[in-house]
């Protein structure tokens, strides 16, 4: 029989869920470091560097609720153990890669471990930690280690990828990984939903339809054309699948996506914030490294310490935005997280930064200090009210929105650099050079982020206030009622 929960061991429950979510988002931001010397092994393309960011971050968005279903069905440590094993497994196998079509089938298998490993390690916090107030600031613990593998991260992978090569930045998630693994059977209690959900394949195909096909057209439309007969057929299969997925899951008792979540405002507003949050980090991760290490002739290392200055401001800010949201609620982080995060996008759309030390080093900062504070808001406000029940889905919910705005950010901002690449080079006079054209050509990206940052703001305004409060607790009650009924005529029987 397992130990009780006492508050020692709940705070170790917490670390191991740390270790999980550390090597996930860690993995994320060595890669990016890595992409240079990626594309120059391999000979890859814009497009290849996005394939190999967005066919993790695809297939994780793509089985995140399944996981989080079945974690609430069969065991949420069971289902946790299974994918610290195939992450770690995938993990070696991209060490290996011999090309790039085999590192990227390689990354889909990372990401199949990396979706039964974060929202199932959030609903693992959630059941843990019971009181609201001791919840917030385990969730921004939890957010501080974001902020860690940023930090970390560029560092670490600079290191490694200027001394040993970019292979290596695989090798730490071996023991990591393995250290989670062990504990995790050893101190963390097994747990399930009292009324497990049963699978959706229907929902389940249509989810994956959705995000494979948008995804594709994105990042292809700008090499064979937007309007090109391949692109338009994945865009309107995307659609197809979009309006499958709003007529099919009303009809089911048990969806794999309860549009019933969204009637709240607030729970609507986290899944917007994450994808626009995440959409943008993304993106900002995407043209710096390539800016730092292709356009400025900057090796691996000195390209991860310039990320150094955002890291640390999201390393910082994350528990503070715990804090807050524990005591006062979620709108002061979202709104600094807003303006943030949008003055940072603007220094660069508008104003270059990236072309001046002073200014690219206040663009990060900003940046990081913006993202620091957005991350505890999602995560509470999504996991808040709903019944506990449920948490694995409400949990995947938001974690999927996560990964849906990683990859929409990488696919879209890159396609946009990828085209404005292009467009220079054959308008300009004779051959201009990647370097000439790459800061022209990110301007796009770079307002993307804006907007986005924007979106977290206003959004994050309009979400958070008494009338959005109230469309939550109705929510709830919506959610129990069934659970009551059910409770209520068993105890008749």
């Amino acid at each position: 029989m397992p130990p009780p929960l006492t508050h020692r061991r709940r705070l170790l429950v917490l670390a191991i869920c740390c270790m999980s979510l550390l090597i996930v988002s860690l993995d994320n931001t060595v890669l990016n470091v890595a992409l240079p010397s990626m594309q120059k092994e391999f000979g890859a393309s814009v497009s290849g560097m996005q394939w190999t960011i967005d066919a993790y971050t695809l297939v994780l968005a793509s089985l995140l609720m399944l996981a989080g279903s079945t974690a609430d069905r069969i065991g949420r440590r069971r289902i946790f153990k299974a994918g610290l094993v195939i992450f770690t497994v995938g993990s070696v196998l991209c060490s290996v890669a011999p090309n790039l079509e085999s590192l990227i089938a390689f990354r889909m298998v990372q990401a199949v471990g990396g979706s039964m490993l974060n929202p199932v390690a959030m609903s693992i916090i959630t059941n843990t930690f019971t009181e609201p107030r001791e919840r917030a600031r385990a969730i921004g613990v939890w957010g501080g280690v974001v902020g860690i593998s940023m930090a970390a991260g560029p560092i670490v992978g600079g290191v490694l990828v200027d001394s040993v090569g970019w292979r290596s930045i695989f090798w730490i998630n071996l023991p990591v990984g393995l250290a989670a693994l062990l504990l995790t059977m050893r101190y963390v209690p097994e747990s399930r939903a009292p009324k497990p959900r049963r699978p959706d394949p229907v929902g389940q195909l249509l989810v994956m339809t959705l995000l494979g096909s948008l995804t594709y057209a994105i990042i292809e439309a700008p090499a064979a054309g937007w309007t090109s007969p391949v692109i338009v057929t994945f865009a309107l299969l995307a659609l197809a699948a979009l309006v499958g997925l709003i007529a099919y899951e009303p009809r089911r008792a048990e969806p794999l996506i309860d549009l019933r979540f969204f009637r709240s405002a607030p729970f609507s507003g986290a899944t917007v914030i994450a994808i626009s949050a995440f959409a943008s980090l993304s993106g900002f991760l995407f043209l710096s490294t390539l800016y730092l290490q292709n356009v400025r002739g900057l090796n691996a290392l000195d390209a991860g310490l310039w990320m150094l200055p955002m890291a640390a401001m999201t390393l910082v800010c994350a528990p503070i935005s715990g804090r807050i949201v524990g005591s006062r609620g979620p709108r002061i982080p979202l709104l600094v997280a807003g303006i943030a995060m949008t003055a940072s996008g603007v220094l660069f759309a508008a104003f270059e930064a990236e072309t001046s030390n002073v200014t690219r080093f206040i663009g990060y900062v900003l940046f990081g200090l913006g993202f620091g504070f957005v991350n505890a808001p999602i995560t509470n406000t999504a996991v808040s009210g709903m019944p506990r029940a449920q948490a694995g889905v409400a949990a995947a919910v938001a974690s999927t929105s996560r990964q849906i705005g990683q990859t929409l950010g990488v696919a879209v901002i890159g396609a946009v650099l990828a085209s404005g690449i292009a467009s220079g080079v054959a308008s300009g006079v004779g051959t201009p050079s990647y370097a000439t054209t790459f800061v022209d050509a990110s301007r796009g990206g770079w307002w993307i982020i804006v907007g986005c940052g924007l979106a977290v703001l206003l959004v994050g305004l309009l979400t958070s206030g008494r009338w959005a409060r109230a469309t939550a607790e109705r929510t709830a009650r919506c959610l129990e009622q069934p659970e009551i009924q059910q409770a209520t005529a068993g105890a008749k029987s």
